[in-house]
């Protein structure tokens, strides 16, 4: 037979191919209250950031980085407080 050729596809599905439904199964699946689908994990933030392509110097970026995990909040902590002491007018 050649590597090439696909199975033929079937209409029949064997129950027993089915997989096991454990415990794991029910704790991952979708809960409902009536027709309303329960949403999990984290809630929907009410200040929510943008996404945005911008360019900043090596030096900085380097700068910030070297501060460790959470250097993109410490920069976004960085430009608000610029901007606090540079309103303008």
């Amino acid at each position: 037979m050649s590597g090439s050729k696909r199975a033929t596809p079937t209409d029949r599905v064997d129950p027993d191919d089915a997989p096991e439904l454990t415990d794991e199964f029910f704790e991952l699946a979708d809960e409902y209250v009536g027709d309303r689908l329960i949403r999990r994990g984290r809630p929907r933030a009410v200040a929510t950031k943008q996404a945005l392509a911008v360019r900043y110097d090596a030096d900085i970026i380097a700068a910030f980085r070297a501060t460790g995990p959470g250097w993109q909040t410490r920069m976004n902590t960085a430009l608000r407080e610029w901007l606090a002491t540079h309103e303008s007018t």
